[in-house]
């Protein structure tokens, strides 16, 4: 196992880290058995990043029941707020409280604003009171790291990097995300800052193995390296990624990755490997149906519609499948205490006049609309309005 250095506090974290999202499932509930043989395997093996959260479920206690075995002192827990349920200021204690009752500890060594996506939901949080606990918390070692998770686009990624001294971060990066979502921009100014960068969905689960076109898959199978290794050797190639998370729920993932781990390094990829990655994204980019790059020329939006958020949602629907889609769409438009979806478009056409690509913006977020924001959309958004805080 290969390790980088916190430049916060020069702890050494594993490049691979453990995904505690996904575990087997046995008749509802997860398979602590089989899902602690695989963690095992793991911390032998030098992964010491563990990654759950509140709102995962069943995940903390199976983390919890694993760590109490005499491992606790190995590894870093990292685990999420979830600030979208605080509605006063008591609420994050509780939800704290909790969260350690459920690992079986009296502390944590990163914890994350969950799915911090816009500034104005920071706003929000901050007003009740969160950075001041925050604060107690550390000086009670309590929590170590403080940082946020990502889903949106890289200028609400900068501005809630910018708006507080954070520990670290946690955003969906790979070599088809390049640049949307945080995007390579926001990455590398988070590394500017001194910050480990924590990398989810490093194969968009899975999608970039399993999922995809045979034109690239047969690209890829003549290199003699398996798809995830592509992947997450792309990660590693990069200074700026600290931890690489992955999902794992068999022996024989973890082995495959902590291999490519052990070898994986900045600057591990060679210009003919990138060329190769190239034509691979050009293959699943020939399944995009907005020919968008992500660029922003088209931004800011008087309507408030993220227009590069809702293609790249809408291209995902295509290049992935619907689902994944739909939810790359809920959570990157409209779990914002402002939503930016494409029902919001003022049809004034400014976009258009800025964009590279001269791409027909107003039609096309008529067509997002239509497929996106479906009865299933629908109901999705009230049950989140609910809860109250979108």
């Amino acid at each position: 196992m290969r390790y980088r250095t916190n430049p916060k506090n020069q702890q050494q974290l594993s490049i691979l880290g453990y995904g505690c999202l996904r575990f087997t499932k046995k008749g509802g509930a997860i398979d602590q058995e089989k899902a602690e043989r695989e963690m095992l395997f793991a911390l032998e093996h030098g992964v010491n990043y563990f990654d759950t959260a509140y709102t995962y479920s069943g995940s903390e206690a199976c983390l919890g029941k694993f760590l109490a075995k005499g491992h606790r002192d190995k590894v870093n827990i990292a685990t999420k707020l979830p600030h979208y349920y605080l509605k006063q200021p008591g609420d994050m204690e509780r939800y704290f409280q909790e969260q350690l009752e459920r690992l079986q500890t009296d502390h944590v060594e990163y914890y994350l604003m969950h799915m911090l996506n816009d500034i104005a939901a920071w706003e929000r949080i901050k007003a009740l009171g969160v950075a001041k606990w925050v604060e107690e918390k550390k000086a009670k070692g309590q929590i170590q790291n403080i940082g946020f998770s990502f889903h949106g686009n890289t200028d609400n990624f900068l501005k809630i990097l910018e708006s507080y001294d954070w520990d670290f971060c946690q955003v969906q990066y790979n070599y088809m995300d390049e640049h949307s979502q945080a995007g390579r921009r926001g990455v590398e100014r988070a590394h500017e800052k001194g910050m480990p960068v924590i990398i989810m969905e490093p194969l968009r689960g899975g999608r970039l193995v399993q999922g995809l076109p045979k034109t690239a898959a047969k690209l890829l199978g003549k290199t003699g390296r398996s798809p995830a290794e592509w992947g997450l050797r792309w990660l590693w190639d990069q200074p700026a990624v600290t931890v690489v998370l992955s999902g794992m729920n068999s022996v024989s993932q973890v082995e495959e990755n902590v291999r490519i781990a052990s070898k994986a390094k900045a600057g591990c990829m060679t210009e003919k490997g990138k060329a190769v990655l190239e034509q691979v994204k050009g293959e699943i980019n020939r399944y995009m149906k907005v020919p968008c790059t992500g660029c922003g020329y088209c931004m800011p939006c008087p309507g408030g519609v993220d227009i590069p958020g809702c293609f790249s949602a809408y291209n995902t629907s295509y290049t992935d499948n619907w689902f994944q889609g739909i939810k790359s769409y809920f959570m990157c438009t409209t779990l914002r205490t402002n939503p930016t979806n494409a029902s919001k478009c003022l049809k004034c056409g400014k976009c258009e006049r800025h964009c590279p690509q001269g791409i027909s913006i107003r039609q096309e977020l008529g067509k997002v609309k239509k497929r996106m924001e479906n009865p299933a959309y629908h109901i999705a958004k009230f049950a989140a309005g609910k809860i109250g805080n979108y």
